[in-house]
């Protein structure tokens, strides 16, 4: 979570609303020490939750909020998340300075796998896990997902877990939709879609490197915690195939490491917030020998360490389940 922080801090954003949820690591004592050192603003959403689940009780509170109401821009992420801008001095300024005309950016996951990792470590992600999908993937369909950095204009109400919600439709009309590669987009993207065109580059100006995984221990402790979103649908083995891409190696988000590691120092430097976040690690590493014994858990650890790295399909078998996804999804099967 401070690589998170400091990461973002250096790549221009300058204020930061982070809402956690019945932790039991620490992290939520961690973000009320952030919040109390004026780093953050730290809300505890530990329910009872709205029909859409965590998160979009999460982001039903933020747009009532004046930090949120009155912010430039919005993007809402998780904390496996990292803004990766490939333009200029690789900030949010360059970004911008891109797409002066843009209202709405879309930027695109890129895949990253767990590199063959097992055991869970207090290390940089971003310099430990540098594996990743292909730039072109086309399948599964959930890789190309975005997120969506937007401008704060009244065009929307509410923030979204993909997509800003809410639209104002007399506003809808000046909206200006941008990719991550600097291309508009048709009109669908104001109000639908929550992916980009699958089996191409996306990612020439801005991309958003997705770490789901981490190491194999890591999931196992993901599967326990259990999702944000479809709170009531169980991680297992099948999230982490779809995910697992180890094929390329992507290191571009090392440009900002000097800013980000002075950041990161800054952080630190704070005694009580370092002793919050070794007791943290302490706990993750207690949590996993704790699960160790029990079943599922025992099984799916095993089972993650005999799986190989996933392989992109060939272009004509991913048409192929593309084509019968649409199929079902057309008949409601």
């Amino acid at each position: 979570m401070l690589e998170w922080l400091a990461h973002h801090r250096a790549v221009g954003f300058d204020y930061f609303v982070i809402f956690s949820n019945a932790c039991d690591d620490g992290t939520d004592t961690m973000l009320a020490r952030l919040d109390a050192l004026g780093h953050v603003t730290h809300i505890r959403n530990d329910g009872p939750y709205d029909k859409g689940g965590i998160q979009f009780t999460a982001l039903n509170a933020a747009a009532k909020l004046p930090q949120v109401q009155k912010a430039d821009w919005i993007l809402p992420l998780d904390v496996d998340e990292f803004v990766n801008i490939h333009t200029g001095d690789h900030t949010l300024h360059a970004l911008h300075a891109a797409l002066p005309d843009a209202t709405a950016i879309t930027l695109t996951w890129r895949l990253f796998g767990n590199a063959g990792q097992v055991h869970y470590a207090d290390q940089p992600v971003l310099e430990t896990f540098t594996r990743c999908a292909p730039v072109e993937l086309h399948w599964p369909w959930r890789a190309a997902m975005f997120k969506t950095l937007y401008r704060n204009d009244g065009t929307y109400g509410t923030p979204g877990v993909h997509r800003p919600r809410a639209p104002d439709n007399a506003k809808l009309a000046q909206a200006r939709w941008f990719d991550g590669n600097g291309h508009a987009l048709p009109d669908l993207f104001k109000t639908k879609r929550i992916f980009s065109n699958y089996g191409r580059d996306n990612y020439g100006l801005a991309q958003l490197n997705h770490y789901p995984l981490g190491a194999m221990e890591s999931y196992v402790l993901k599967v326990d915690r259990g999702r944000a979103v479809h709170s009531d649908d169980l991680l297992g083995l099948d999230y982490w195939v779809e995910r697992n891409f180890n094929t390329d190696t992507d290191t571009t988000i090392s440009a900002l490491a000097p800013a980000r590691a002075a950041h990161l120092a800054d952080l630190k430097q704070d005694d009580t917030l370092a002793a919050l976040h070794g007791a943290a690690v302490a706990w993750r590493k207690a949590r996993f020998e704790a699960l160790m014994p029990q079943e599922p858990y025992r099984s799916l650890f095993g089972r993650l360490m005999l799986t190989r790295p996933s392989q992109p399909l060939p272009t004509g078998a991913a048409r192929f389940l593309q084509h019968h996804a649409s199929l079902a999804r057309q008949s409601g099967d």
